[in-house]
């Protein structure tokens, strides 16, 4: 998200820290400097009446519902629709969606860390094309945590890596079912050095997963590739400093219409 309240996207190596691609995808969907929070954004399509794109967003206190289709690549969007969720929203300070499917299974899920250390879980459903949000969970304990991204999904749960303040790198396995106290496993990764990243994004690449770390306060990037998630087993190899400055007011992922995070931990 882009100070000018674009969408942006930056395509990276897999291999190294390179830009391999690097667009404006739609231009002038928010009001310059609103938004402080965006979920993933999730896309589909990509012929005829061309790529939908949605996904949430907050700015200030209230949450917002985004839509809206590209078709040419020019970075113009077309059926633009930003809808009024509801305010309240600016007690919280992490917000992600997973998105789950298969043949069988679509499921939409979202996560809000609240400023008192609380992470919430939401389903999400649609009717006539509106979103709708109910609380299905939440469990306490993360009032340190500084940054969060999905790293996997299941049918059954969701888990993500999250550095806390201290510096200390951590995933949480977060079951779909059970109470409203959810049944989180918590596992430390890394005992420090990760405090400097402001925001983590994610994506899958193979078996593993492609983390960029962002420090917005340098302007820094640094691509990682995280392995198997195995508490302190867990593999994970820099792979090098990102060209460029990185100090766009909010990063987040793009998510294809496929299941794109690998499955299991």
């Amino acid at each position: 998200m882009t100070a000018s309240g674009d969408h942006r996207q930056q395509v990276i190596s897999p291999d190294k820290a390179v830009v391999l691609d690097d667009w404006i995808v739609a231009r002038g969907l928010y009001p310059p400097g609103q938004v402080r929070l965006s979920a993933t954004i999730w896309f589909a399509g990509g012929s005829g009446a061309g790529t939908d794109h949605r996904g949430p967003v907050i700015m200030g206190s209230t949450m917002y519902d985004t839509s809206y289709l590209t078709k040419d690549g020019s970075g113009n969007a077309t059926q633009k629709q930003v809808t009024r969720v509801g305010p309240g929203w600016q007690v919280y300070r992490t917000l992600d969606r997973s998105t789950y499917v298969t043949a069988t299974q679509h499921r939409e899920t979202e996560y809000s860390l609240h400023n008192d250390g609380t992470l919430y879980r939401r389903n999400v459903t649609y009717k006539n094309g509106v979103a709708s949000r109910q609380i299905t969970g939440w469990q306490s304990g993360y009032r340190g945590v500084k940054a969060m991204t999905l790293i996997s999904q299941t049918a059954t749960y969701d888990t993500f890596l999250m550095t806390l303040t201290s510096g200390k790198l951590y995933t949480a396995r977060l079951p779909l079912a059970g109470g409203h106290i959810i049944p989180g496993v918590v596992k430390q990764v890394r005992n420090g050095t990760w405090q400097g990243f402001e925001s983590l994004v994610s994506a899958p690449c193979g078996f593993d997963t492609l983390l960029l770390g962002i420090d917005r306060d340098t302007g820094s990037a640094y691509l990682y590739d995280v392995g198997h998630a195995n508490g302190a087993a867990t593999p994970i190899r820099m792979i090098g400093k990102m060209p460029g400055t990185y100090k766009d007011p909010v990063y987040f992922h793009f998510q294809g219409d496929t299941n794109e995070h690998p499955s299991g931990d």
